[in-house]
Order: C-alpha cells, then structure tokens, then sequence
C-alpha cells in the first residue's frame, strides 16, 4: 500500500510540474517573436536547432536580433519548454510535444511516402492533402489509413501534421533483399516508398542465405525506434529469377501467391456431375448454337454467345455467363478466400485467380462440348440493334466451338470459311450498331494501348508488341455490354424502396464525371501542343475527345495524351449509388459477365437472383456499399500488380539495350528531369537535367518543357528524340537515358 502511494505522490508533483511548465509557457508565448520560435520547435518536434538556425528560419540576420533569439532560447530552456540536448543545440522537450499536440485538428487518411521519407495524406473530402515531414512520418507504411494531428498553419504553406496513429495497415508482409550480421540481419525493402529497413532478429532469420529475396512479416514497430522490426515468413530465392520476381510484384501488392489449403480441400469436395433436378431447374439451351471467343491462352471462359434465327427478322441472342453463384455459396470458405481476393490478377506471364483451379479452370469455365451452368441475358434482336425483348434467368448450355479472338477476325475478314461465317457476320453487324450507337449518345473511345510480350522459357522477354484491339474483340465487348447494362437497369422493374425511396440494393459500375479544373488543365495542355476540346458541354466533351484520340492516332505523342487523357478522368468504382458510367454513357451499369475473376459479378449474380425470385432475405445498402469500397481497393491493387509486371519485363527487355541509341519521345516534364517513352519497349525512362551538361536546363512547367538558361534550347512535351540507354535498375523497375545529340 506504502508502495501505491509513494507511486501516486510522484504522478502528483508530476502533474503539478507539468502544469506549472504550461504556465510558463503560455506567459512567455504571449509575446509573439517568442512563439514563433516555439512553433519551430513544436513543428519540428525532433529536430535540433542552434540559435543562428533558428534565426536563419525567421529571416534575422542583424546581430541584435539573433542575440535576442538566444537569449529567448536560454528563457524556454529555463521553463524547460526546450532542452539542451548539445552545447547550444535545442530541442522540444518530448512532455511539451505531447501538451501540444492536443491543440491540433485531428484527420484521418491515406499516407503515401515518397523515396525521400516525406509524406502526404490524402484526406477524403478534404481539398488540399497534408505535407508530414519525414521525421513526423511515425511507424507508417506506404499507403496505410493513418490519423494525423495538424500543425499551425503557416503562412503561404501547405498544410503539415505528423502521423499519431495507424489506424489500419495497407499490408503487414513486405519483399526486399536480406544483409546477413553475425548475430542479426536487415531486409532491404523493394521499391522506394519504403525508406526504412526490417531488422531481424537471427532466430526469425528463416535460414535465408545472403542477397536472397525474401517475404518478411512485421512484427513490431516500436515507437521510439528507426526500424521496424520483421521475421522472414518466405524466402523466394534470387533476385532476377523470374519466378521470384513475380511473386514479389503479387506480395508487394498485398496479394496472397498462393490458396491456402483448407480453401483448396473445400473446392475438391464440390461435386463435379450436375444433378437431374437442376436441369429441370434451368432453361435448355443445349441444342442452340453456342461459342465462346477468348485470348488464345485463355484458361477460364466467363462468357459464351448463343443466337436462334426467330420469325420476321429477329434474332435470339443469348449472353451466358458462367454461374459461378450456383458453386459458391454465401459465406462459405471459397467464398470468403474469394471475396477477401476481390479479383483475379493478370501478370505478364501468369494468372492468380480468385477461385481455384477447380473451379475457375474446370468446373465453372464453359469448355466445348460440356454441359455446363449459366445465368444469362437472353435478347431478341434486330439487325438494326433494337432490343423487342429481353429475359434474364438460369440455363444450362453445351458450347459448340472454342474459338479464339484471331480465329474469329480471319472469319469475320472473310479468310476463313466454316459453319460459323454466317453466325459471325450477323453478330459482328449487329456489334457495329450496338458500338455506333453508344458513341452517338457520347460514349468516350479511349483506345489505350495493351503492351504485350513474347517470352522466352525462362520467362524473359524476347519482343514487345501492341495487342491490337479488332472487330473480333469488339463483337464480344459490346454483347457483354448490352447484358451489363441491362441487367442494371433491370433493378428499376423491381421498383422502388417504400422507405427509401430509392432503387433496391444492388452494385453498379459508376464513373463520375470528370473534375472541372482537371479537364481544363487538360484542354490547355494539349493547346499548347497543337490541339484542342470543346468544353462547353458533356456531349461536345465527348464528342471532341473522340476526335483528339482520332486526330493523333499513330502519332508520337499518341500515347502520351491517351495516358493523361484517362489520369484526368475519374476512375470507375464499384457503388450501390447509382450516379451512371459517364465514359460509357450509360444511365444504368453493373459487372454481370464475370464472376469467375471479378467478385462483385457474383454479389450481382446473387441480388439479380433473389429479385427476380421475391426473396426477401436481401443484403443491406451499406453491407453492399462496405463490399463494394473493398472490391475497388483490390482491383486497383490488382492494377498496380499488372502495371509493375509490365514495367519489369520492359526493363528486362531493356537490359540488351543498355548502350544503344532508341528513338522515343518525351512524355513527361519535372523539376528532375525529363521522361522519355522508348519506341521499343512502351516504357519510360528518365534524362536527368542535372547530367545534361551543355546548358543549365531549368523546368517551364506552363508550357511543358525544360529550357537552357544559355542557349534557349527547348525540350517540350511530345518532342521526337534520341536517346542513350545508360543504366536499367530491375529492381526500381527505372531505366537512366542521355540525349544523344
């Protein structure tokens, strides 16, 4: 008991002394030069300052002035608002950071850290993001949800703050390289945006041998320490191998590289006959003329097309989507594995799919000549594209042909002939409407280019190409489209919501409208280099941006404008609020055609069946809308995974350049230097200014270019250029060029 009280007669004076500092302090801020000082400190609370920094900060440079700035110092140290770590070195008592703290305005975002260790957190509803110096950055990674407590503003400023609590990890498994010590070992991570390295403890060492890449899993990240501290949960083997590269693109992007086998066990048991009864369940579609058109390597085919000649010129065209709904049953195991995935990944060289193979490969994929379970959209059709009737409902089909996309083109083209030539020709005409008419409504053309490669057995790249998209692809898009849309707008027969007043439940595909002041931005940049949009309304938007990617098709600078063209455009996303697809120009628009890689086509396929049938027993919205934000989230990841096998095999293909001369052009301008798109790989590199030796180059960043302080020479945006290929960083994925005059 004695002990208790000597403990709470120390928390007393503590308090008391505390208190008193805080006295002291506001009495001595009451004097405005002295808080300014202050204010350095608090902003920079683990930073040290001498007095000449401080007076440097302040803008003094008589001597009076800076004699007052020490002796303001030697006034905060008394009350110890500061402390004397050094022999006129100071710096915020920690005890005063944490009186501070609770002043500020508390937000609550996303953190992105840059190579340097600086970060921004990017607050939803908020204008402007904060500035969190790399000292401030506290224990975050890259891209974790983080509470942030704001500074004072300062004049002419960006906001700033400093992170106080991670509220949710973007990811807890990390790839980088290990650095073997005798009793201890560091993980250097991959990428930049991780300026820290894992410390391992030698029994979490895993029996990694040096230079190995290797998966490590955080373990702790104490507060007052630079490292956070790991154990390695995987060794993948040797950087450059591509096997492990590719599994260090899929762990860096918070995907799992492979299905846990619990999940794989569950998929073994479904049965892989189709019961008696649930033919008599489903509408027969087996004697009708049915196919499936996909890439040549494709494994799992989501879609197949049947089509039925019916009296006065109308077609029966069926839309058949793999029912994947009947194999995977609400909160089942494969369920869960397959929601937490969001979708399947596709790298350069593989497939991660959402489902097993069991079921993605084999029993849910529409192989030829194989009964098979569907969910279809069911259309009679004119030539002309009018749409007499529609149904949607379960079936089952028996694919007649497995054809390929080429396969396809050479018969639409007229190069082959076979029993599938009349069929092609009706449903690639009636395509072209479908596609013309959306365009007359305002749907936007992006055409942005695929980049595709040729590997060699080891996974290298032995050539770079253009997947060119042709009527063949086309004639696919748009009937899955057609289901697409009318299955959103199907809901709307459902009626409405009494207590809402709204639409019942359900998941659509949305894209905003693009933000004003970006599409301006836009339309002044591709002024300046020659071209222009009408602005005016949605329908000249559209209209003359089909003309702009018309207009530099083949061009240089084709690429360039496509890519920042879709960057000033909102992204689709998945929502229950229905604001319509503005890049589609649809009203009414979800993901019905692909629930073998794509889970919210499965919650679609779910509420689809559950209104046509009156169930009641209905998800909520905002159980829905918590899905939908999830789902989003993993098909950006799933994106970035994409993006970075591409840029690696770009620069691996770059690698028997190193040296060479390459034509490309320039696609983009910073402070740093300028980037260059390679003709022969679609990839960028960066010239760097600062090894640009015959002439001081500096940025004009209102007109796109960089410019010799000297001679005036001008580098612009879209500019033609040759360039040297210097260096190629696989692991940075980043390739160093000179001009090469």
């Amino acid at each position: 008991m004695k002990k208790s009280n000597n403990k709470k007669s120390k928390n007393t004076k503590k308090g008391k002394a505390r208190r008193n500092t805080s006295l002291e302090i506001s009495r001595l801020k009451k004097n405005s030069f002295m808080a300014k000082i202050l204010e350095i400190f608090t902003t920079n609370p683990l930073e040290t300052f001498n007095y000449r920094q401080i007076a440097s900060q302040l803008g003094i440079e008589d001597k009076a002035s800076r004699d007052l700035v020490k002796n303001m110092l030697n006034d905060l140290k008394s009350v110890e608002a500061i402390l004397e770590v050094s022999r006129g070195k100071f710096q915020l008592n920690p005890e005063v950071a944490e009186m501070n703290e609770p002043q500020g305005t508390i937000l609550e975002g996303k953190i992105e850290i840059k190579s340097t260790g600086k970060g921004y957190v990017i607050v939803p509803g908020e204008d402007e993001d904060v500035f969190i110096a790399s000292n401030n950055t506290g224990t975050a990674f890259n891209k974790d949800i983080v509470k942030v407590r704001l500074f004072p503003k300062r004049k002419d400023r960006k906001l700033e703050g400093k992170v106080i609590e991670v509220v949710k990890r973007e990811k807890n498994q990390f790839v980088g390289v290990i650095q073997l010590s005798r009793k201890y070992a560091f993980v250097v991570i991959d990428g930049d945006c991780t300026p820290v390295d894992f410390f391992i403890p030698a029994e979490d060492i895993n029996n990694a041998k040096e230079g190995e890449k290797v998966v490590v899993e955080l373990v702790e990240w104490p507060a007052n320490s630079k490292n956070p501290i790991g154990k390695v949960v995987e060794v993948l083997g040797k950087p450059g191998d591509n096997n492990v590269e590719m599994m260090s693109i899929l762990v860096n992007n918070a995907f799992p590289t492979h299905f846990p086998e619990h999940v794989e066990r569950e998929a073994q048991k479904i049965p892989t006959t189709i019961p008696a009864e649930e033919y008599k369940r489903r509408k027969d579609f087996r004697k009708i003329t049915t196919f499936t058109i996909d890439p040549a390597d494709a494994k799992d085919f989501d879609d197949a097309i049947s089509i039925e000649a019916l009296n006065g010129g109308i077609y029966e065209i069926g839309i058949h989507i793999a029912d994947v709904s009947y194999y995977v049953k609400p909160g089942s195991i494969i369920d869960e594995e397959a929601f937490d995935r969001g979708t399947s990944v596709y790298l350069v060289d593989r497939t991660i799919p959402m489902l097993p193979e069991t079921l993605s490969n084999n029993l849910c994929s529409l192989q030829p000549n194989v009964d098979k379970l569907c969910f279809s959209a069911v259309f009679q059709m004119d030539k002309n594209a009018k749409v007499h009737n529609a149904w949607f409902g379960r079936t089952i089909i028996n694919s007649n042909r497995r054809m390929n996309y080429d396969e396809a083109q050479d018969i639409i083209e007229g190069k082959t002939k076979d029993d599938f030539s009349e069929i092609l020709t009706i449903l690639n005409g009636i395509a072209k409407k479908l596609r013309d008419n959306r365009f007359k409504k305002g749907a936007i053309d992006f055409g942005s280019e695929e980049v595709k490669f040729k590997l060699d057995e080891e996974g290298k790249p032995i050539e770079v190409y253009i997947k060119e998209s042709k009527e063949s692809n086309h004639l696919i898009e748009e009937f899955m489209l057609l289901a697409n849309r009318n299955v959103a707008e199907q809901i709307t027969h459902f009626g409405k919501d009494k207590l809402t007043d709204s639409y019942k439940p359900f998941v659509y595909r949305v894209h905003d409208k693009p933000n004003e002041a970006k599409l301006q931005q836009f339309a002044d940049f591709i002024t300046k280099i020659g071209y222009k949009i009408n602005l005016t309304n949605n329908k000249t938007i559209s209209n003359s941006l089909n003309s702009l990617f018309k207009a530099i098709s083949g061009k240089a600078e084709e690429n360039m404008i496509s890519a920042i063209a879709v960057r000033t455009m909102a992204k689709a996303v998945y929502s229950t609020n229905n604001i319509g697809h503005y890049g589609l120009a649809f009203d009414f628009y979800t993901h019905f055609t692909s629930p073998i890689r794509r889970y919210p086509d499965l919650m679609v396929h779910r509420l689809l069946s559950a209104y046509l049938n009156k169930e009641t027993d209905i998800p909520s919205k905002s159980e829905l809308e918590e899905k939908c934000v999830h789902c989003s989230e993993m098909e950006k990841r799933a994106a970035d995974a994409e993006r970075d096998s591409t840029k690696l095999k770009q620069m691996e293909y770059m690698v028997g350049y190193i040296g060479k001369v390459c034509s490309g052009v320039i696609s983009g301008v910073s402070k740093w230097g300028l980037f260059v798109a390679v003709d022969i790989c679609k990839g960028e590199g960066l010239v760097r200014l600062e090894e640009m030796k015959d002439d001081f180059y500096y940025l004009d960043e209102d007109n796109y270019q960089v410019l010799g302080f000297h001679h005036g020479k001008a580098y612009k945006l879209g500019d033609p250029v040759k360039v040297l290929v210097k260096k190629v960083d696989l692991q940075q994925k980043q390739m160093d060029l000179a001009f090469d005059e």
